[in-house]
């Protein structure tokens, strides 16, 4: 796995080639205490050995039901959690379904969004300066952010909208996106640009 912008957060990747982006699973290993997957892709014995290496995974976070990838196996694998958004209960397999403002591990909330091209859709904001994002908010382009083209939301508006709501959360630093080239820096100028 790649370190991203924080010593405890790390990352991994597959090329998609028909959408020519990177598709990225997220992992928080919080010293001291279990790690936390987010949108896990399937791993490589060497990343699943980084992993136990610093200790146990309790959680297992699912964006959205397009973002099930390797969650099962890996949860699984390490007796943990699946986390879900509440919108999406029954849409696959989980343990817990969550909306915004509920605690997934100590420091990280959920934030629920609406319009994406699920019926629900979380975005995950830890310790307030990183946000983890699914598929709504994605980066084609180095350096900035963009939207799920309208033909494939459910409601471009309430979309629009959903991501305007995360401008409240003015200390945002990075933006990892599932998605296309993560944000590490500036991440909540980028999200006001986003919005325009």
């Amino acid at each position: 796995m790649k370190n991203a912008h924080r010593p405890d957060v790390f990352g991994w990747s597959r090329f998609d080639e028909a959408r020519n982006v990177d598709f990225h699973g997220w992992a928080w290993l919080r010293a001291g205490g279990p790690g936390v997957l987010i949108d896990p892709l399937p791993l490589s014995e060497h990343d699943a050995a980084q992993i136990e290496a610093h200790g146990p995974v309790s959680h297992v976070v699912v964006t959205n039901s397009d973002h099930t990838r390797d969650a099962a196996a890996l949860a699984a694998r390490w007796g943990a959690e699946i986390v879900g958004p509440r919108a999406e209960r029954g849409a696959f397999e989980a343990h817990r379904w969550v909306d915004t403002g509920d605690e997934i591990a100590p420091g990280l909330y959920a934030i629920a969004l609406e319009g994406s091209k699920t019926p629900g859709e979380l975005a995950l904001l830890l310790e307030g300066t990183t946000l983890f994002c699914g598929d709504l908010i994605r980066g084609h382009h180095g350096g900035r952010l963009n939207l799920l083209p309208d033909a494939k939301l459910s409601d471009p508006e309430a979309a629009r909208a959903s991501v305007r709501g995360l401008l409240d959360y003015k200390m945002v630093e990075a933006v990892l996106v599932g998605d296309g080239w993560p944000v590490f820096r500036d991440g909540h100028a980028r999200l006001r640009e986003l919005c325009g």
